[in-house]
């Protein structure tokens, strides 16, 4: 449901979290290396996230990136409107470009349940509750 550029922030973003609720900065490298993400690319989307103050960067040997503890209470949904737009809020279920309540593909009215749903999560879901849920949890990043 997510494109390529939200996943990787999506995980971006947690592990950078992960890292900074232990008292750590991380860098680029080492965020490319933990998501799978080519360096590049993610560089591009830390640069997105950085300018609109969901991550905090600092330059230097001791430096790297790190989400501060007021960061922590963003939603996801911000996360994934800064990547993605609101297009998952919109878009078919099939990819078709003509797809509503009047003129409905075969899966609309069940994935817009779906779409719903996702939303309320994405809105009601802080990174630092994804974190506690993670250390919690026991739950992973890479696979």
């Amino acid at each position: 449901m997510f494109s390529k550029t939200c996943e990787y922030g999506l995980r971006a973003v947690l592990f950078i979290a992960q890292e900074s609720a232990n008292g750590n900065k991380v860098s680029m490298s080492k965020i490319s290396e933990e998501i799978n993400s080519p360096q590049a690319f993610t560089a591009k989307i830390l640069q997105q996230l950085k300018r609109n103050a969901i991550i905090t960067s600092v330059k230097g040997p001791y430096g790297g990136f790190s989400i501060e503890v007021k960061q922590m209470e963003t939603k996801l949904s911000e996360v994934v409107s800064i990547l993605d737009g609101d297009n998952i809020y919109k878009g078919c279920g099939l990819g078709l470009k003509q797809c509503d309540a009047e003129s409905p593909c075969p899966l609309h009215f069940k994935f817009v349940d779906i779409r719903d749903n996702l939303k309320n999560m994405l809105e009601n879901t802080s990174i630092k509750s994804i974190i506690d849920d993670m250390t919690l949890e026991g739950l992973l990043l890479k696979r």
